[in-house]
This record gives structure tokens, sequence and C-alpha cells, in this order.
């Protein structure tokens, strides 16, 4: 059930407020120390943000999508690490186990997920499989009461930190291709678990990337998604789908607190005697970034409203991220231009959401591979 508008508007002034008095001052030190203090992540634990999409009757907040990505937007407001620490737990961590779990498994993980005791990741991608999911090489071979996983996953997110994976591999070596993928929740620390070094990011620092390896890890039966070999490749496909708009709710809320940025940076910066918002070639970078921020806000609203209402919105999300992460970007950079000179330089801090911005046209499929959804879409309509 959605929440009330009070109870909405309650949640959305609690999460501003959080992330304008709590988050936004450590931007800085988090970047420099490449971590997130453990008495923020409580402080998120407690207002339940770990468990923002997933329903109530396992301990979350069970919202709708439109309510997610209007939290986001929220979130979207401070360095994008801190919604990072979070975003695996609402999204590609546990929405494989809501659509797909069994009910033993929904009840094993979900409330823990919930809590943000456990920690999920979502390992799919390999080091010759990414955006080609269904190329995944990692072997799940089934002996007597267990299946044996063995295979490499790589840019695992939340690894190093993770409680239970959402593995993906291959449990059919004679049907290639998505057909013969299937999912398995795999508790992390089993023997034969190997979780690599964190990678040195470009961006994002305080969140955490690394390559998982799983040699002759042995899992019981009832760790296969659902209890049914072969529908791995449809649960991937499925969790991007909102993942794909969360991400969008995010970058138009970054946006949004960029534009903020510049046009008071604007208002303060004296060139030739006058503000520079007061130059036509400054305004109109300013408004180019506010016009499609919120065309991108439209979009991921609309796409919400009608994934709530039950729709296929599998080419809208693509296209929503697909613009809303291009969008991001041209933002970010204009707002390095803006600010000239102090764009560039760390301590105003433009220069960081200029790079933690990039990883937006990478994740939950890239601007390519949205292009191909989209335009498929648009070709099989038509035949």
């Amino acid at each position: 059930m959605p929440l009330s508008k009070e109870n909405l508007d309650e949640l959305l002034a609690v999460v501003a407020r959080f992330v304008k008095e709590r988050l936004v001052p450590l931007e800085a030190s988090v970047a420099e120390n490449d971590k997130v203090p453990d008495a923020v992540i409580d402080e998120m634990k407690a207002m339940g943000l770990f468990g923002m999409s997933i329903p109530e009757e396992h301990g979350g907040l069970g919202l709708t999508m439109e309510e997610e990505v209007r939290v986001a937007f929220e979130l979207g407001h401070t360095s994008p690490v801190f919604r990072s620490t979070l975003g695996t737990n609402n999204g590609i961590g546990s929405q494989a186990i809501i659509m797909f779990g069994t009910p033993e498994q929904k009840k094993r993980y979900l409330p823990f997920l919930a809590s943000g005791e456990i920690i999920g990741s979502f390992a799919l991608t390999e080091p010759e499989a990414g955006s080609d999911a269904g190329s995944v090489r990692t072997k799940a071979r089934r002996d007597g009461d267990h299946y044996v996983i063995t295979g490499t996953k790589r840019y695992i997110t939340n690894a190093p930190k993770a409680g239970v994976f959402s593995v993906f591999a291959r449990t059919d070596p004679g049907t290639p291709g998505p057909k013969g993928m299937s999912a398995f929740l795999v508790p992390a620390g089993l023997p034969g678990i190997e979780i690599g070094q964190p990678e040195k990011k470009m961006g994002q620092h305080g969140t955490y990337v690394s390559d998982v390896v799983f040699n002759d890890v042995r899992v019981p039966l009832d760790a296969l998604l659902g209890g049914v070999e072969g529908q791995g490749f449809k649960a991937a496909m499925q969790v991007l789908d909102r993942g794909r708009l969360h991400i969008s709710a995010v970058c138009v809320g970054v946006a949004e607190r960029l534009i903020k940025d510049s046009v008071h940076y604007a208002n303060q910066r004296k060139q030739f005697g006058k503000p520079i918002s007061d130059f036509q070639l400054i305004q109109a970078m300013l408004a180019d970034s506010y016009a499609e921020m919120l065309a991108a806000k439209s979009m991921v609203l609309e796409t919400a409203r009608r994934r709530d209402k039950g729709e296929d919105v599998n080419v809208d999300a693509s296209a929503s991220k697909m613009f809303a992460s291009e969008m991001v970007g041209r933002v970010a950079d204009r707002a390095v231009q803006i600010h000239g000179g102090a764009g560039y330089i760390a301590d105003y801090g433009i220069e960081r959401f200029y790079r933690d911005v990039r990883l937006f046209r990478l994740y939950e499929g890239t601007t390519q591979i949205q292009q191909i959804i989209i335009a498929r879409a648009l070709i099989r309509a038509d035949s």
C-alpha cells in the first residue's frame, strides 16, 4: 500500500534534513578517508533506508516505485557514495529474492537486508561477461544434495561487505546463452570464496568494488533462487528495471544539487564589477541544466507511476536511465565550467561530483546497452 501523503512528506522531510545536516558536511572527509563512518551507517539503518524497497511483511518500508524515486531524489543531493552504501540492499541485492525467492529464502534473508544487518551483493559481471550477461561462464554443477559453484565475478559492488551474494551461474552447460543460467543465494564466508582487494576507482570513494572468486564453493540445493533452474537471466533483467529507475532518480537529485551550487556560486562570484550570474552565457548554462534535469525528473516519475500500476516499463526504464545518466554528466560539466578554476579545485567539491557521476553511465547497463534495448524494442513493435 502506498504511504499517505502526510507520511510520505514526513519521510522526505526527514531524509532531506539528514542529507543536509549529517551527510553533506561529511562529503570531503568520506572521499579523503575512503570510508563512510559507521555511526552514519547506523543512522541509515535506524531510519529504515536499507529496506526502502523491501515489503513491510519482511521488515522493510515497502515503498512503491514512485515513493522510492522521490526518496532517491533527496539522497542525490549529497555525494553518491552514501546512496551506494545502502543501494544494493534496496535494488539488485534484494529484488531478485523479492521477485523470485521461495518463502523460505525471503524469510531467511529479507529481514536482515531490510535492517542492514547484512549487505546484499549482485554477482553477475565477469571478466568476459558484462553487458552480454547471457555469456556468463561461472558454472554451478549439481553434486548430490549440493551445487558446486566455480568462476570469477568482476567489479562487484559492496562485495567486501557482503553477507549474501546473488550469484548467476550456468547450470546447463549444454544450453548456450541466457536459458542455461540460474541464480543462487550464496552466504559470504563459505569455504572457497575469495574476495579481491577493493579496486582504486575514479570516484565514489567510500564505496567498495572488487572481484569475487568462487573456488568449488558448495551450496545446498535450497540456495537455488526460487528452487528453479534456468531463470537466472530473467531474474537479472527484471531486477535491473527497478535498479535503473532508482539510479535515474539519483542522477536527477545530483543534478539538482549541482544546479543549486552553481547558481549560488554565480551569484557570489564577481567579474567585471558584477556577479557572473548577470552574464547571459552563464545564464544559458544554468537554463540548459535546469531544463534537462526537469525532463529527466518527469521521465522518472512517469515511468515509476506506470510501473506501480503493473505496466511493462522495461523500455522506458532504459530510456530514463540513458537520458538521466547522460544528463547529469552534462550538468556536472557545466558546473565545472561555471565555477571556472574553482571547479577544478578539490576544496569546492565540484570536481568530485564530476568524477562521481561518470559511473552512472556505466553500471546498471551502459548507455550503449540502453540504446540497444530501446531500439530493438521499437523495431520489434513494428514487425
